[in-house]
Order: C-alpha cells, then sequence, then structure tokens
C-alpha cells in the first residue's frame, strides 16, 4: 500500500522545490513579458524588472538554504561517484545562475543585461535538471 509522506523530509523537499520553481519560472515570465514591457515604456521593463528581484531573491535564498539543508541528509560515504560528480554540476550551475543573475542587476548595457539574463536562465534550467538527477 502506498501511503502519504508527511514527515520533515517532505517540508524540505517542498521548500526547495518552491524556491526553485519562483526564481525559475519567475525568469522565464520575465523573458517571455520583457518585449511587450519594452513596447509600453523602457521604465515598464525597469519596474517589472525591480518587482520581481523583490520576489525573486527570497526565493532563490529558499532554495539555497533549503539546498544546504538537504545536503546535510545525504549520507555522503554511501554515495556513488556519479553523485559526488552530479552535485558538484548543480553547486556550479546553481552558483552561475545566482552570480549571472546578480550581475544581470548591475549591467547598464542593453547587450549584457540580455546576455547575463539568458545566462542565469540557462544555469537554472540545468540546474533544475541535474538536481531532478540527484
Amino acid at each position: 500500500m502506498i501511503e502519504a509522506n508527511w514527515d520533515l523530509d517532505t517540508i524540505r523537499v517542498f521548500l526547495h522545490l518552491l524556491g526553485a520553481a519562483v526564481w525559475l519560472g519567475g525568469q522565464i515570465v520575465v523573458a517571455a513579458l520583457v518585449p511587450a514591457l519594452r513596447r509600453i515604456s523602457p521604465e515598464a521593463t525597469r519596474a517589472a524588472a525591480q518587482r520581481f528581484a523583490q520576489v525573486a531573491w527570497p526565493f532563490f535564498a529558499l532554495a539555497v538554504l533549503s539546498g544546504l539543508w538537504n545536503l546535510f541528509e545525504v549520507d555522503f560515504e554511501d554515495a556513488a561517484n556519479s553523485y559526488h560528480v552530479t552535485l558538484t554540476v548543480k553547486l556550479v550551475l546553481v552558483l552561475a545562475t545566482g552570480v549571472a543573475a546578480w550581475l544581470h542587476t548591475k549591467a547598464t548595457d542593453r547587450r549584457r543585461i540580455a546576455m547575463l539574463g539568458s545566462l542565469s536562465g540557462v544555469a537554472s534550467i540545468g540546474a533544475v535538471l541535474v538536481g531532478v538527477a540527484l
């Protein structure tokens, strides 16, 4: 018989998925809205980006903190080498998405803004994919 599992592990994984979902999902939504917002005005794009940042960064922090909590639950002595490699790739992708997003917020030229936003989005997608493999 399959039963529901309501324990601390469920809460931990839920928090991690919630943080990742808002971070990545928000990036996708904002990227889709940018062309329409630009047609309205540059201020509309800027205002939407600033509001998104107010929501996204706390959820990125939630994903990182719950990810650290996840690490404390892993028995690394029993983990296969492939687990260690996959975890390292995920951590690099998480670092890449965070750094690229932060640099994106500091960029002033349109080409750099687009490049760094895209890099953050691709790294986020990669981190989620690799996280599923874990």
